[in-house]
Parts: structure tokens; C-alpha cells; sequence
């Protein structure tokens, strides 16, 4: 089937749109701002403290409260509430559903009413361009379509609900390593076409707020970093697409007072203190920065505060902040329907041989639950995103509940971990004989001025407010209790003495600062490991004298990581445990996966390797027991060497807080585990087209150009494990149909139907199901037919998707609108957006590698 579409011109610039959801708002922030004295002005454009931003009583202003997203809203910390933790972005983003988004998204909002924040730090719409990249799961797909349509969702849901949502991280953010100093870069054609077209997205759609990321960009040839780059804030957000919210700083990464306020930043967060706290004034009154320039910030930040309800407008007059709305109970019953119904639908069957899946939930016999993280299942990745939940799921809970005929067993087969677990509270006292940690406060001098008392081992990271601290000690007996080998196992930040039993274990006096913070050493220091052979229980004495790190506007605190290992089984022995059990059981579980020291914020992975001997557990199990199915607890790929000799295998995410009762119903197919991969699953690492973002000199290129994630596969004709879109689900699926309709006139704007795919389906299975229908285009081809007119235009691209859920036997049509801008690309020459002519392929199907049926589109241009 053919259509055609003639459309006027060949450019098609940017047009002006306002960010605005709700209409003018009723007070003047111009107004307002200009009516406020120079000092006042500049101080307001500095955070208060590290989540507030500063009150204004004079207009009615009152403080407003950010709070770190996307898997959950923290709060400041200081309320001791736990908070809803959602599975990961990119298992949510596997859903491919717009409409679970936007539940998140409504949740999110009522977590912050409860919390009392005004702007969530969410979502991230970096794009996953390496698979080893350390927030991989923080951020939601390979694909710049499919994340802009899911962030955009989500987006307008906590803005629906009076919350701020502040997108990160503008620009070129898909490293951690080194991620405060790198250059991007960027050809402008790729900029446009890929990395900034979800922020594009976010900002027609209304966003209120967007964070400038820590790395910096070379563009128009300006290397700066994101929050002094003029061409990128002025030029683009705020000029180009006519952005009237607020750009925020990344923590700590604004360097200088002049070039990031004339950029367009608008405020310097955290605070206090920085280099707005310290400059900004002295360079408006020198005439280095104009007072126009603070002018608009400031009127900014008043139309945020409008926007969230913390501006009266009326001088003394502060709104208190409005809780109506807010989630009642994180762990009340609608919670977990939502984050159960989230976690199992976004799980991805990665293959399901013999229909071994779903399993009876009468099955009478022994189930074998395997793994390290069946017992500590992996629910979020480390770094700001980190939330602490009501409860956690278990597995090894939820399967006895779902299977209440079958007796489960669970072995970890073997510990995963490089590091020790924390040292148990009932194993600390005091020298005093008194439970926990004593914490001596000491002055410049090494003097004692002052003690506290510290329950555990999570305790040791803590504040210190009395500036007159410059250093601790810390002093534990840790009761060996069990004869054999333990390993106490001590990470001091900073400048330190650790002495274990009496010995120095190690000394330093390297005294570090804030840049602990910015690139998470403090979460991942370097280890002092002491073996001690116990042939006795007894006592052993932990001295550790440690620097107090001054955090700049994150305070004043110390850190020590403190772990111990008891004497335990080797892994071996743990392994032939497990076999063992899956030999003598009817169906055996094992959950694989990553872990805390392997996916986080502040590192890139050094490879895809699951950690530990996870891939011997799987062959050794699967061989003992053909009915095994493997449930795969990661954020990012990894290799899985076995993934087609195993009968089952599923990739169940990062999936928060209802973790085992998802893994449950998608089991007993309760819930359809219905996800589709949002990124592309490698089969070795020889063949991932980018396989690191590593700098070189301080510079990332950008090599692959628009090829990024599945187009850079098919680029080079590689043959994944698993391709990008795929998901087998629980139902069966043909394909019956493909029309393009309603073609537009070429007057609609970009964002609006320009072709529309209806598609239709059947589901061939015995059961309900849903499938994600998916849409992708190939470029037009050349006269001679020998390729495409553009060589550097991906060979597909993904231009639609929608999810429909189908009874069984039943047929469903659905249309796919295809947006103009899918045809489109940038011409850096001229500036703006081309349509090119030609016939495009429509293609549609299960999967980027699975396409069942085509359509062509034919795209002509006339002048006027």
C-alpha cells in the first residue's frame, strides 16, 4: 500500500512556542522581579541549602524544596519518612506504555505532596549510547523517540498534579567517568536529530524546569561547559525554543560567577555559598554581567513558584505548602498494585522454550530459589537516585504465597559480592561495654571536645555542625563469634589511621573535599582488608581515625564503610548446594544479576560480565534440572552466554520496592510480563558498536553520529542476543494488516499525525495478552536504486509504537501516528529542519529485527 504526502517547502524552522501549560499566569514575574533590590535578586539565585531555594517574604515567595527523582522522591532527608521506590527508568521505559508513565508520574507528584517537595530532580533523558555506561538504568532507552514520548508522559503527570519536573542532564551526559571535566562532542546534525531531541520534546510539552549537566560541549565553536555555554542555553532552549522555565545547575558544578549568569543559567544550586553567593553581585555592579540578565532569572524562578504554589503575590503573605493529594501510605494497597503492575509488565521474556512459562500456581513439589540476589534482590541503582522503600518484596515470600502447594526452598549459590556485608550491630559494643560505635569529636589539636554514640555500621556517615571538629575517632569491639577466618573489611574517606587488633592497617594523610561527592568515591573508596583466624570467640578492637570532609554546600560530615565476613561456606560448596537442591526439585528459580558495587551513579562498568560465577551456577543448575527458569535482576545488559540452552529466561530490571510480588505474578502469569527491550541486549562484547564512552584528552567524539543503540547495529549488520523492541510476552502474534492514513496537508505542526499506520493484529494464543505494535521507517533511495539518497541517515529508525491488549483469538486494529519530524532531518547548512522528498519505507512488526509487514510513503515538496 502506497500514499503520498505533499507538503510546502523544504525548511522548516523551529517555531516559537510557549512552555506555559496553564495559560498567562494571573501575576507579573517581570513585574515582581524588577520591583526587588539588586542584592535580594542576586542572593535568590543561589540555593539556601542543599534542597531549598530561597524565600522572598517581600512578594510572598516562600521557600521551595527539590528533591532527587526518578525512582522515588527523597525529600531532604531530615523527615525519616520512607519514600515509594519505583523499578528503575529503564525497566518502566520497557513497558513501551504511555499511560503507565503517566501513573508513575501521578504517583511521583503525590509522593512529593507527601514529602513536601516543589521540584522532582526527573527524569533523565540522556540516552543509554554505551551499554556500560555507570546510569544505564537511570536513564530510559537507546532510542531518542521512545524516550521522549515516555519522559513526556510522565512529565505531564507530575505537573498535573502542581510538582515541578526538572529534566537532566542538558547535554551530552551519557559518561560518568570524569563526567565534571569531559567534553561532548557533537556533530550539530547528530545534536539535533538525537540527543536533543527528547529535551526538545520535554520543552514543547511545558517542562518547567531542566538541570545543565556537569560535562561541558563543543558547539559553534564554543567549548564550554553545560552551564556556561551560551549557543547551547541562550541559543537554543531559551531563544530557539523559547523555554520560559528555569535552568538549574548540576550540585556543584557551576565554577565561575560571570560566564554561566551571561550563558543563561538561572540558579546555582546547592547552597549556600558558591560562586554566585560570592561574585555575581561584584560582576553586575562592575558591569560585567547587566542587570537585565538577573532580571529574567529572577522572574524565572517567581514563575516556577507560581507554577508550584509557593507565591501569594502579596507583600508578608507566605502560602504554606498545600499536602493536598499527597500518597497516604507508601505501602497502602493502591501503592502496591501500581509498582507490582509496573514491575511485572515491564519484565521482558527473553525466551520461554517448551511454553515452560507461566507455571501453574497449584504445582505441587519443590521449587528451588537461586542466587545471591533471590536473597538480597538488586531493587535500585546507587548514586542520587537512591530512595529508602517502606518494605522491600522478597522473592523467596512472594513464591510461598503464589505457590502455597509447593514447598520453596532458597540457596544463594554462592556470594556475588567483592565486598564484605556490613557488620552486624549485635556483633559492635563500645570500650565502655555499651551497644554500637563510639565517636570521639576532635579538635585541630587531635584533643577530645566531645563523644557521641552510634548504633551500627550504617550509622558511620554522619554530620558534623560544630566547625571547631576537624577529625574523629572512631572505636568499636567487634565480637568474632564463630571459630574460623573473618575478614573485617574498612573504607576511611579522606585523610585516616585505621588500626585493627592492635596493628596499623593503614595511614593517610591525603585530605580530601567536595570532589568526593561529585565523582561517588565516598560510596566507593578504596578498602583496608584485615584477615583475622579465630580459633576462640573474642573480641577485636576497630580504631579509626578519620578527617572530617568539608562538603562545601553539602555540609560538613565523615565516612567509613565497615563490613565483616564471618566465616562461611566457600562458593563451591555454596554452588554444588544449590545444584544439589535444583536436582531434587520441580522447578528451579535462579535469579542472577548485578549489584551495588556494579551499577551506579559516579562509574562506568569495565565490562558486561555478571559479577561473581553467576554464568557457572546457571549451566550447572540448568543441567541438574531442564525446568529452570532464569530471571535475570540488572539495570543494563550483560552478556548471558547461556541464554539459549536454559528453558526460560526473563529480564526482570531494577524492579523496586514490590520486587518478589512481581516476580511472583509474572510466574503464575498473574500479570503478562508484557515488556519489550527498550535497548539492545548484546550477544558478546566485541560486537557492541560503542562499547565505552570513555574520554580521551578530555573529549568523548560522538564517532557513530545518528547511530546510536539499535541503528548503530543495523548499521554494521551485527547480530544481537536479543534486538531492541523484542519482548516474546505470554500470547502469540501474526500480523494481518498495514494502511497509512490520514495523510496530512503539511500545515500541521511537527508534533501533530503527518502520516498515520493503522495496523492490525490477531492473538493466535489460547490467552489474553498485549502486545507493543512498533513502527519504524527506512530512508528513500536513490534514482538508481543502488541505496539511500542519504548515506548518513540510519538505515531505520523507530517512528511510532502503541501498546494494545488483545483476548484471545481476538483481532485489533491500531493507528500509529508518525510525526513529521520522523521524516525530517537537520540541515546544519541552513540551519533548520528539511523534509526530504522521496518514498519512504513503513515498516511494522514485533520487534526492530521482527518486522512483518511494509507500506510505502511517498513524501513530496512544493515551493510556497
Amino acid at each position: 500500500m502506497t500514499a503520498t504526502t505533499t507538503a510546502p517547502g523544504a525548511l522548516d524552522p523551529k517555531g516559537a512556542t510557549s512552555a506555559a501549560t496553564a495559560g498567562a499566569p494571573a501575576i507579573d514575574p517581570a513585574q515582581l522581579a524588577a520591583s526587588l533590590p539588586l542584592d535580594e535578586k542576586v542572593a535568590l539565585l543561589t540555593g539556601a541549602a542543599t534542597w531549598t531555594l530561597r524565600s522572598i517574604p517581600e512578594i510572598g515567595m516562600r521557600t521551595m524544596t527539590v528533591s532527587d527523582g526518578p525512582i522515588g522522591v527523597r525529600g531532604t532527608g531530615e523527615d525519616g519518612l520512607p519514600s515509594a521506590q519505583l523499578p528503575a527508568p529503564s525497566a518502566t521505559a520497557a513497558t513501551w506504555d504511555v499511560d503507565l508513565q503517566a501513573r508513575l508520574g501521578a504517583l511521583m507528584a503525590a509522593e512529593a505532596r507527601r514529602k513536601g517537595v516543589d521540584v522532582i530532580l526527573a527524569p533523565v533523558v540522556n540516552l543509554q549510547r554505551s551499554p556500560v555506561g555507570g546510569r544505564h538504568f537511570e536513564c530510559l532507552s537507546e532510542d531518542p523517540l521512545l524516550t521522549a514520548r515516555l519522559a513526556v508522559s510522565f512529565i505531564d503527570a507530575i505537573q498535573a498534579g502542581g510538582i515541578a519536573a526538572c529534566v537532566k542532564h542538558f547535554i551530552g551526559n551519557e559518561t560518568e567517568t570524569d563526567r565534571t571535566s569531559y567534553l561532548s562532542r557533537i556533530d550539530e546534525r547528530t545534536l539535533r536529530e538525537v540527543y536533543l531531541a527528547p529535551f526538545e520534546a520535554v520543552v514543547d510539552a511545558g517542562v518547567w524546569t531542566i538541570m545543565a549537566a556537569y560535562n561541558g560541549l563543543t558547539r559553534d565553536g564554543v567549548d564550554a561547559t553545560s552551564t556556561a555555554h551560551e549557543p547551547l542555553l541562550t541559543g537554543i532552549l531559551k531563544g530557539e525554543w523559547q523555554f520560559d522555565g528555569v535552568v538549574i545547575s548540576d550540585w556543584l558544578a557551576t565554577k565561575t560567577a560571570v560566564e554561566p549568569a551571561i550563558a543563561g543559567l538561572d540558579l546555582v544550586m546547592p547552597g549556600p555559598g558558591g560562586p554566585w553567593a560570592d561574585g555575581l553581585l561584584a560582576a553586575v555592579e562592575a558591569g560585567l554581567v547587566p542587570e537585565s540578565a538577573i532580571d529574567d532569572k529572577v522572574a524565572r524562578i517567581i514563575r516556577l513558584a507560581d507554577r508550584v504554589g509557593a507565591l501569594s503575590g502579596i507583600a508578608g503573605e507566605t502560602l504554606p505548602f498545600d499536602g493536598t493529594g499527597a500518597t497516604v501510605d507508601p505501602a497502602g494497597a493502591d501503592v502496591v498494585a501500581l509498582l507490582t503492575d509496573a514491575a511485572a509488565r515491564s519484565t521482558v521474556v527473553l525466551r520461554n522454550h517448551g511454553g515452560l512459562l507461566p507455571v501453574d500456581p497449584a504445582l505441587r513439589g519443590r521449587i528451588a530459589l537461586i542466587g545471591h540476589n533471590a536473597v538480597q534482590p538488586f531493587t535500585q541503582g546507587g548514586g542520587s537516585a537512591f530512595v529508602t522503600p517502606p518494605h522491600v518484596s522478597m522473592p523467596l515470600d512472594a513464591l510461598r504465597s503464589a505457590f502455597p502447594d509447593a514447598a520453596v526452598d532458597m540457596l544463594r549459590g554462592g556470594a556475588t559480592t567483592l565486598r564484605a556485608p556490613l557488620a552486624p550491630a549485635e556483633l559492635l559494643t563500645t570500650p565502655t561495654g555499651e551497644p554500637g560505635v563510639l565517636v570521639e569529636l576532635l579538635d585541630e589539636h587531635g584533643e577530645a571536645i566531645g563523644s557521641q554514640l552510634l548504633p551500627d555500621a550504617e550509622a558511620l556517615w554522619f554530620p558534623i555542625d560544630d566547625d571547631d571538629v576537624a577529625s574523629v575517632r572512631i572505636t568499636t569491639d567487634l565480637r568474632l563469634a564463630r571459630t574460623g577466618r573473618h575478614l573485617i573489611d574498612l573504607g576511611p574517606v579522606g585523610a585516616h589511621r585505621v588500626v585493627v587488633d592492635g596493628v596499623e592497617r593503614s595511614a593517610s594523610q591525603h585530605v580530601v573535599g567536595a570532589e568526593v561527592i561529585l565523582d561517588s568515591s565516598y560510596a566507593n573508596p578504596e578498602h583496608v582488608e584485615t584477615a583475622i583466624d579465630a580459633d576462640e570467640a573474642r573480641d577485636v578492637r576497630i580504631e579509626v581515625d578519620a578527617q572530617v570532609i568539608d562538603g562545601e554546600s553539602y555540609g560538613r560530615f565523615v565516612r567509613l564503610h565497615f563490613r565483616h565476613l564471618e566465616p562461611s561456606p566457600s562458593v563451591e560448596e555454596e554452588i554444588e548446594q544449590a545444584v544439589a537442591a535444583a536436582a531434587n526439585a520441580d522447578l528451579a528459580v535462579v535469579v542472577v544479576g548485578t549489584n551495588s558495587e556494579t551499577e551506579s551513579e559516579g562509574w562506568d562498568r569495565p565490562d558486561l560480565q555478571l559479577p561473581g560465577r553467576q554464568n557457572e551456577l546457571v549451566r550447572r543448575v540448568a543441567a541438574a534440572n531442564p525446568a529452570t527458569v532464569v530471571v535475570v535482576n540488572a539495570g543494563a545488559p550483560v552478556l548471558l552466554p547461556w541464554l539459549d540452552e536454559v528453558a526460560a529466561v526473563l529480564w526482570w530490571w531494577l524492579p523496586g520496592q514490590e520486587a518478589g510480588n512481581s516476580l511472583a505474578a509474572v510466574l503464575t502469569g498473574a500479570i503478562e510480563p508484557s515488556g519489550r527491550l527498550p535497548w539492545t541486549l548484546p550477544a558478546t562484547e566485541a560486537d557492541v558498536p560503542v562499547p565505552h564512552g570513555l574520554p580521551v584528552d578530555g573529549v568523548i567524539d560522538y564517532t557513530e553520529r545518528l547511530d546510536v543503540g539499535h541503528r548503530g547495529w543495523d548499521r554494521l549488520d551485527r547480530t544481537p542476543a536479543r534486538e531492541f523492541g523484542f519482548g516474546l510476552g505470554y500470547a502469540e502474534w501474526a500480523y494481518r494488516g498495514l494502511d497509512l492514513v490520514d495523510a496530512a496537508s503539511g500545515t500541521a505542526d511537527a508534533a501533530d499525525a503527518f502520516v498515520t499506520a493503522r495496523v492490525t493484529i490477531e492473538n493466535t494464543s489460547p490467552r489474553d495478552g498485549r502486545e507493543v505494535v512498533q513502527v519504524y521507517l527506512s530512508a528513500p533511495a536513490d534514482p538508481s536504486g543502488t541505496g539511500p539518497t542519504d548515506d548518513a541517515r540510519p538505515l531505520r529508525w523507530l517512528a511510532g509504537f502503541a501498546v494494545v491488549d488483545v483476548a484471545a483469538g481476538g483481532t485489533a486494529s491500531v493507528d500509529i501516528p508518525i510525526a513529521r519530524r520522523s521524516f525530517e532531518t537537520w540541515a546544519t547548512d541552513a540551519e533548520g529542519w528539511t523534509l526530504p522528498e522521496g518514498t519512504y519505507g513503513v515498516l511494522t512488526g514485533r520487534s526492530s529485527r521482527d518486522l512483518r509487514l511494509e507500506a510505502a510513503h511517498v513524501v513530496r515538496t512544493v515551493s510556497g
